[in-house]
């Protein structure tokens, strides 16, 4: 006997970040926000928050980097929101996220930085 849930609550997929990229995350079915500054991002995670809303969120590296505080609390509490970053089109290279961090951890590298 199998057991499936009957959270029939639809998560959200947005995606906040360089304006050349909104286009492919819209075709794709995201919601987007095009060059957000850091006052959108809180606005918009915060309001996920506030209602509990089950969210993927993917931010270009320019916004993850800001380390704003609302991005600190949502990756401490875990779970309903999940948040993760894309590299800028023009550095692939530079690319490192804090997911990551948390994979090399739980997998016991020792090399998590």
């Amino acid at each position: 006997m199998t057991h499936e849930s009957t959270d029939l609550t639809p998560t959200r997929m947005l995606f906040l970040g360089d304006a050349a990229l909104t286009d492919g995350f819209q075709l794709i079915g995201f919601e987007t926000w095009p060059d957000p500054s850091t006052q959108q991002l809180e606005q918009v995670i915060g309001e996920l928050l506030n209602t509990r809303t089950n969210a993927f969120v993917i931010l270009d590296c320019r916004l993850a980097e800001k380390n704003a505080r609302i991005l600190e609390r949502v990756r401490a509490e875990g779970g309903r929101i999940v948040v993760t970053e894309v590299p800028p089109l023009n550095e692939p290279d530079r690319f490192r996220s804090q997911i990551d961090k948390q994979v090399k951890r739980m997998l016991g590298s020792e090399q998590a930085g």
